[in-house]
Formats: structure tokens, C-alpha cells, sequence
């Protein structure tokens, strides 16, 4: 469906620049990933943008929906709401070199729509001032600027954004036309990009999302961008699609995920001491004819990226200790949350220097060197693939570990901290299977599990998407789940399954809020059927009987009852002898779901 184009930059335009930003990255993403050279050649600038992107989009529509369900005010956020909503989000999700200086663009350009509380939107010469103040915090963000990178191609689109005199769709225009030629130039600012014979990704990257900017304000796509660079008489083309750039072995690196607690990878060796999860995942490492543990020959073998609550003093000192340890050191944020991304030989000493500065918090540490992408620590022969899996997302521990001894692979969602699609792709990756099947149970991740199905399927894997909405929708597919059938065949048989359970939720209001039960208030009990709210009451358990008769009305076979830890515990019983009193052959299953947001879900076959 093509966009409206907006006049103003308001808030409005965030979300739709955001989203139009998110499908062009989605688009280019491992064309992105191919060219990426600098400053490692790991394959992976195309899908860190995607998910910085995607960070961003999804805190932009959570101020959205937080408006339109404000029954005393409901409405559009303000344009400093959004933008504001924007930066956090990014700042948040960045992922990698070229991730963590685009949130740093859009910190910069928040700082300026932001300004002014009151304006509902900008214009022009507004639009001219963010895009100055991104490209310059970007620049200082960084330790050690280098040209024929994304600051290059940053620089030129606010100079050009300078120059140009009208609304906000001929700025943007004229920042595009600005970052795509000195894109074009990126090879020879920068030697390594002129032997591989490609452009910056990072730029390229940005010049993606610049092009948004253009749809978002005059309803234009421009046209194609070259990611090949001419190198004196000779055309290097580089295949939309490839995992890495040609022209070297193929190596492949690891990723260590490290959660807060778990800091004990020691020097250079890939050694994690309590860590959560241990994974190897990277794309194709290519451009010479050895592995590159680093930029050019060498570089510090490990990628350490952390958020870090901390004030402005001590992350001075941190930058000062960090640009000693290793290169690529970018710090953006502020306000007493930050991004830490810097490249070391020593990982450990990285991240003891974000606990001597603050609370350092969802710790990632990339090996760049790993021997295989299924070897663990270096163990010996891959191990094989098995034939099929089951991904999951599911809302409690409790659940996960009754998914987890169906045999499925798990991806745990918190309240409030949906998985983005880059979880969701290491999962499948740690599935190890030639097939897989995934269970989003949830729709709101519809757009995230299809763009982390997709990236699979680049890498080699049969993935098929189950459209569970909810995890007793996944508990009944995962219950006729039969490895030893043909996929298709066991894909139709889940998929039917999980269509034939009504799925149903009791949970309490957060907020005053219009419902199609009419206004809830904050603490209100409500009961949800298929995702809309069909019951508004004071009582966990008599909303809960109401939700089970209404959805037994239209028959069933078997009711389950999944429990959070903050259910009455006499809600159970009370479920189980309603079913046995008023359903006859109707059998109940009851498992504990533990922190699982929902006091209580309810399916029935």
C-alpha cells in the first residue's frame, strides 16, 4: 500500500519513517551483510542495522498504542514524544559497529525535534538542523573518526540537507542525493574498500534509511543503489544474497552471548564462566586469504557491546580506559544510559571497566575467530545436524521448560520485552536442524518472526511459520508434533491443531483504557478471548469462570490452564470443578507457567 506523504515532520512522520527505514533495511540486508569489510569483515552490518531499526519502530508504537488506549487523553503522541520514543529505542536495541552510530544519528536528531516540547512538528529548516546535529554527534561518539565510513556519508547528507531551501521532502531529498555520492566515494577514502572493490555498508546502510526519509516526505522510492565500486578498469559485483564477500577462505565466526553476572571471558581465549548462553552463530568472514580476527590483519579478536547506567564523568574515564584496550570504540547516549561497543583481544578487562563506571546490562561479546560456527570453545569435529525442530516463544520459565521437555528450543519473552527477530535467528541457528518449525505465540511478533524466518532461509535452513497467537495454541501444535512424518505433513497437522484451540487470558489493567468490554480501569481484572477483552470485573477467579463458560459454549475436548506465579492459588481447583461439574467428557490439564505476565491462560479444544 503506498504511503501518504507527510508535510511536516511530526510525529506521525517518526512512526512512518521509521517503519518505510525497517522494510528498506529488511530489503537490503544481506546485500549489506555481503559488502562488509570494515572494520571487520564479520558479514553482519546489514542485519545490525535491521535490528537497531527494529528496536526503534517497536518503541516508537508502543508510545502510539500507550496513546490510543488512554481512555482520559486519548490521541497521537507529540512530536518529541515520538522522536524522543525513537532515540530510546535505538539506543537500546544497537547492535554492532554501524548499529550503535546510527542510534547515535537518531540521539542526535531527537535532541533537536525534541526541543521544543510544544511544536507538534517541524519543517524544513528543522529537519536541516537534525540532520547537522546527527551527523556531528555521531562523529563525536566516536574515538577515532575515519573517512569513507557511515560518518563520511552522514557528513555529506548534512551539508547538503545545509544547502537546500524548502519543506521537509526537499531537505531529506537533498540529504539522500548528498550521503549517495559521497557513498560512491567511500572506496577511495578508504583502502580497505578498494581492494574489495565495494562501498562502505555502513553508508550504505544509512543511505537506505535516508531513502525512507524521502518516501516518508513526498511518497518517492529512489531508485537502486550501486554497492559495487569501479576500481581502475575492473567492475567488482558483489551477488545480492551472499553470507560473505568473495575472494578469501571461508571462515566464520562465533558469538558468545554474556548476560549481567556472567563476565568471565579472561584475556583472548573463548572461555565464558556463568554465562546464560553460549552460541556460534556469525555470517561468513571473507576479503583475504586467511581468517581476519580483526580490520586489517589482525585486529583485536573480540566484539564487546553492552548498555551501561552511568553518569558523565565516569563514562569520560571509561572512554579514556576503553580506546586503550582496543579500537573501534564508539560511546553514545547519555542521560545516564549509554551504548559501549568497542573491539579487544581482551574481553574481560572491557567489560570490568563498564563495572568500575556503572551498572553495565545485556552484555553481547563476538568472537571474531571461532573455528566453526557449530564448534563449542574450539571442541573438535561440528556436530551434525539433526533432521527437525521445534522453536518456541514462550512467556514464563515455568513454560519454557514444559516446551523444553517436548523437545523444543526455546526463546523466553519477559513481560514487556518481546524477542526482537536477531533472537529469534540464533534460536533457529541453535535448533542445529536441517528443518524447523517456529511458534511465535504471540501476533504481535508476527512481523518479527517472518523477517527472522526469512533471514534463516538465506542461511540454508527450512524454516515454516506457524501463526500460534498464543503458548496453549503452541502447546496443542507441539502435542501433534511428529518428527518422523514428512515436514509438510507434520506442518499442516500442527497448524491445524493450534487453529482448533480457542485461546483465552485473564490479566489486570494497567491503565484506564477503552476495551470492547467497554473503560477498564488501572487494576481491573480482564478477561481476553482470542486477544479481545470479553469480561471486566473485580475477581480473578469469577472473571475466570466467565472467560471458561463462554469459550466452552461452542464445545471443546480438553481445557488447559497455565498459571502465573501471581494467580491465586485456589483459582486452579475452582476451573477444574466447574469443567467436571458442568462439561461432561471434557477433560483439564493445569501447568505453572511462573512469571509469565498473564495471571492465567486458558485454551480449549
Amino acid at each position: 500500500m503506498a504511503q501518504v506523504p507527510q508535510t511536516f515532520f511530526d510525529a506521525l512522520a517518526v512512526r512512518t519513517w521509521c517503519g518505510l527505514a525497517l522494510e528498506a533495511l529488511g530489503r537490503a540486508r544481506e546485500e549489506i551483510d555481503a559488502i562488509n569489510v570494515y572494520p571487520v569483515a564479520d558479514g553482519d552490518t546489514g542485519t545490525n542495522l535491521y535490528l537497531t531499526v527494529e528496536s526503534a519502530v517497536a518503541a516508537v508504537e508502543a508510545v502510539f498504542a500507550a496513546h490510543e488506549v488512554e481512555a482520559s487523553n486519548p490521541g497521537r503522541p507529540s512530536l518529541a514524544e515520538a522522536a524522543r520514543a525513537m532515540a530510546h529505542g535505538a539506543l537500546i536495541g544497537a547492535r554492532g559497529n554501524s548499529g550503535t552510530i546510527l542510534a547515535q544519528l537518531l540521539r542526535g536528531m531527537a535532541q533537536v525535534l525534541a526541543a521544543d516540547g510544544d511544536n507538534a512538528h517541524t519543517d524544513g529548516q528543522g529537519l536541516r538542523l537534525a540532520l547537522r546535529r546527527a551527523a556531528d554527534a555521531a562523529r563525536q561518539a566516536v574515538a577515532h573518526p575515519v573517512e569513507g565510513t557511515v560518518l563520511s556519508v552522514a557528513s555529506a547528507a548534512a551539508d547538503a540537507a545545509g544547502g537546500a531551501d524548502g519543506d521537509c521532502g526537499t531537505v531529506a531529498r537533498a540529504a539522500y542525493d548528498g550521503a549517495r555520492a559521497a557513498l560512491a566515494a567511500t572506496p577511495g577514502q578508504l583502502a580497505v574498500l578498494e581492494r574489495a572493490g565495494v562501498v562502505d555498508a555502513g553508508g550504505r546502510g544509512l543511505v537506505a534509511v535516508l531513502a525512507a526519509l524521502v518516501e516518508t516526505f513526498t511518497g518517492e522510492v529512489p531508485g537502486r543503489v550501486a554497492v559495487a565500486a569501479v576500481v581502475g578498469h575492473a567492475r567488482v559485483e558483489v551477488s545480492q544474497g551472499a553470507q560473505g564477500v568473495a575472494g578469501g577462505t571461508d571462515c566464520v565466526g562465533g558469538a558468545v552471548e554474556v548476560s549481567h553476572g556472567g563476565q568471565g571471558v579472561v584475556g583472548g581465549t573463548d572461555c565464558v564462566d556463568g554465562a546464560e548462553e553460549v552460541s556460534y552463530g556469525g555470517q561468513g568472514v571473507a576479503g583475504a586469504t586467511d581468517c581476519v580476527d580483526g580490520a586489517e590483519g589482525g585486529g583485536p579478536a573480540y566484539e564487546v557491546i553492552y548498555l551501561l547506567e552511568a553518569d558523565d564523568l565516569a563514562v569520560a574515564r571509561l572512554r579514556e580506559r576503553l580506546d586503550a584496550l582496543g579500537d573501534s570504540l564508539v560511546v553514545v547516549g547519555g542521560d545516564w544510559l549509554w551504548n559501549v561497543h568497542v573491539h579487544v583481544d581482551d574481553a574481560g578487562a572491557a567489560v570490568e571497566a563498564g563495572v568500575e563506571a556503572g551498572r553495565p546490562y545485556r552484555i553481547r561479546i563476538t568472537h571474531f575467530g571461532a573455528d566453526d560456527v557449530h564448534t563449542v570453545r574450539g571442541a573438535g569435529r561440528p556436530r551434525e545436524r539433526v533432521q527437525r525442530a521445534v522453536v518456541a516463544v514462550v512467556p514464563g520459565e515455568g513454560l519454557a521448560g514444559l516446551y523444553t521437555e517436548a523437545g523444543a528450543t526455546t526463546v523466553l519473552a519477559r513481560p514487556g520485552e518481546p524477542p526482537a527477530s536477531g533472537e529469534l535467528v540464533e534460536a533457529l541457528r541453535r535448533a542445529h536442524a536441517r528443518e524447523v518449525v517456529l511458534l511465535p505465540n504471540d501476533p504481535e511478533l508476527r512481523h518479527t518472526a517472518a523477517a527472522a524466518v526469512d533471514q534463516a532461509r538465506a542461511e540454508g535452513i527450512r524454516v515454516s511459520l506457524i501463526p500460534t497467537r498464543s503458548a496453549v495454541q503452541g502447546i496443542a501444535a507441539l502435542a501433534v508434533h511428529a518428527p518422523e512424518r514428512r515436514f509438510d505433513e507434520d506442518v499442516v497437522s500442527m497448524t491445524a491443531a493450534a487453529g482448533a484451540t480457542r485461546y483465552g487470558e485473564v490479566a489486570v489493567a494497567e491503565r484506564q483504557a477503552w476495551t470492547m468490554a467497554g473503560i477498564c480501569q488501572a487494576g481491573d481484572v480482564l478477561g481476553l478471548i482470542d486477544g479481545d477483552v470479553a469480561v471486566i470485573g473485580a475477581d480473578v477467579t469469577t472473571v475466570a469462570e466467565t472467560v471458561l463458560d463462554r469459550m466452552l459454549a461452542a464445545g471443546g475436548e480438553l481445557v488447559t490452564l497455565v498459571l502465573g506465579d501471581e494467580a491465586p492459588e485456589s483459582v486452579a481447583e475452582r476451573l477444574e470443578a466447574r469443567v467436571r461439574e458442568a462439561y461432561l467428557a471434557v477433560d483439564t490439564v493445569v501447568y505453572r507457567g511462573g512469571r509469565q505476565g498473564a495471571l492465567l491462560l486458558i485454551g480449549v479444544e
